[in-house]
């Protein structure tokens, strides 16, 4: 029975399984100009003409700087046991160096409060795509000296809110950041440069381990350590030898970069051979990736779909970048011209990506594998769909309930197998500035009326807020 399908079994969780809801600060907050904060690359990227979707920004959003009470309220409504947001740096540090705005941090503080106040455990990401401006004046993360402010920035922020969060992830997503933001340009700082795509890459790397560092020697031993990375399940089209290392090529570049030095100590020697062309990695220095391979307390996995690859001939040309993850001339994949990205058959979201539960599956048990005893949560899963309200003004929306079904039973598959998976957060709490799509792809459990802001669960909030309080899934709406 495929994974979408209610079962007869009821699909129950371990008690102590945490719930929640995930978000990040510039797709949420706005108050852009307020109590000090100054512009992020996102900022200066989605004001600047053609970037976005309609030319729309961040800079109202969805007005949680003002609504966090009002948020939290809801979130504490529907059941949800823990919330994953993310720090705006330039709120706290506005140049990316030097001491804290005590004002932006003020605002995290009252957050946490409301949360604990609602029995919702924190879980903050320091990092979400948001490099401050004058950071990236300076060269951003394609330069060494970043990861050392990022470092400095963990710091600030684990003393303020150490003695209340016990839930950290230094970065999330660094391939986008990274290969998104300096490799194709469809995110910001929009930059086309595979050379510096790779330098950003182990810049990440080195400022999560700089961060991981920073944030223990401030903060309780009972804190717990993560990064959230998207990484890939590569499937190739075929068993054919070049398909099989157009694979390994892709995997390496979406997977390998980021957990071989942050799990393993070491990059992939293949990684190393199939870019040399485009750098020496001579920036590598003696002791960064001691320095980036910190003890993790917690892994995150980032899932949405897979990936379907092969060896590119001449015909697939005009679908060598149909990898998901945005139109652009140049490619998010330094070295791998040679590789084709296939349409997966199946059921797509309005984000045009395949759905398949089992890749979720197949991507925990990866790192119960080569992570052994490492907890796991899924800090991100979610479904973009054509939401509308019907007349009576209720948003039905059996598509996603039938999207978290699967995933989530996906998950407990994983757990039966053996996978120490401690918690899901939904991406996302509610609609919001989905970066270069602007306003137009709703990936909420609850609707936002762009014009008046007003909240409303869609009929998945409620679903998922059932799970929640039960640790059953309820059956999928006919």
């Amino acid at each position: 029975m495929p994974e979408s399908d209610a079962s007869v079994t009821p699909v129950t969780f371990p008690p102590a399984f945490l719930w929640g809801a995930a978000t990040s600060a510039y797709q949420i907050e706005g108050a852009v100009r307020e109590d000090g904060r100054t512009p992020s690359i996102w900022d200066t990227f989605s004001h600047t003409p053609g970037k976005t979707a309609g030319g729309e920004t961040g800079d109202i959003a969805v007005d949680h700087y003002h609504r966090y009470r009002e948020d939290v309220a809801l979130m504490a409504e529907l059941g949800l046991t823990a919330y994953r947001f993310s720090v705006s740096w330039s709120r706290v540090q506005p140049t990316g160096r030097g001491p804290a705005v005590q004002r932006g941090l003020d605002f995290y503080r009252r957050l946490v409060d409301e949360l604990l106040a609602h029995g919702i455990k924190p879980a903050i990401t320091l990092y979400h795509w948001d490099l401050p401006q004058e950071l990236e004046d300076a060269g951003g993360w394609p330069e060494r000296d970043t990861a050392f402010r990022f470092a400095e920035y963990a710091r600030i922020v684990g003393e303020a809110l150490g003695d209340r969060v016990e839930q950290w992830i230094t970065l999330n997503e660094p391939w986008c950041s990274a290969f998104l933001g300096y490799g194709s340009g469809v995110h910001a700082p929009g930059r086309t440069d595979p050379a510096a795509s790779l330098r950003a890459a182990h810049h990440l790397n080195l400022a999560h381990g700089l961060g991981a560092a920073a944030l223990r020697s401030v903060t309780p031993a009972r804190s717990a350590v993560a990064v959230s990375l998207n990484s890939s399940v590569v499937r190739t089209a075929s068993q054919d030898p070049a398909d099989l290392a157009a694979g390994r090529k892709i995997d390496d570049l979406a997977n390998g970069v980021f957990h071989g030095p942050m799990l393993s100590g070491a990059y992939p020697e293949t990684l190393f051979a199939a870019t040399s062309s485009i750098t020496d990695w001579s920036y590598v220095r003696d002791a960064d990736l001691e320095t980036i391979h910190q003890p993790l307390d917690a892994l995150g996995l980032n899932y949405y779909t897979p990936t379907l690859v092969s060896a590119a001939t001449a015909k697939d040309a005009s679908d060598r970048r149909a990898d998901g993850h945005g139109a652009s001339a140049y490619s998010p994949w330094p070295g791998a011209d040679d590789v084709a990205f296939h349409h997966i058959p199946g059921h797509r979201t309005e984000m045009g990506w395949t759905i398949d539960p089992s890749g979720l599956h197949e991507l925990i048990m990866r790192y119960t594998r080569e992570a052994p005893g490492l907890p796991l949560y899924v800090t991100e899963n979610g479904a973009a769909y054509d939401d509308k309200p019907d007349p009576d003004g209720q948003v039905h929306d059996a598509e996603r309930i039938a999207y978290l079904h699967g995933h989530l039973s996906a998950v407990r598959r994983a757990i039966a197998d053996g996978a120490d998976v401690r918690g899901y957060y939904l991406w996302s709490l509610m609609d919001n500035f989905e970066w270069a799509y602007g306003y137009g792809k709703r990936f909420g459990a609850v609707y936002v009326d762009y014009a008046t802001l007003a909240r409303t669960p869609k009929s998945s909030a409620h679903w998922y807020g059932r799970a929640a309080r039960t640790g059953v899934l309820p059956p999928v709406e006919g």
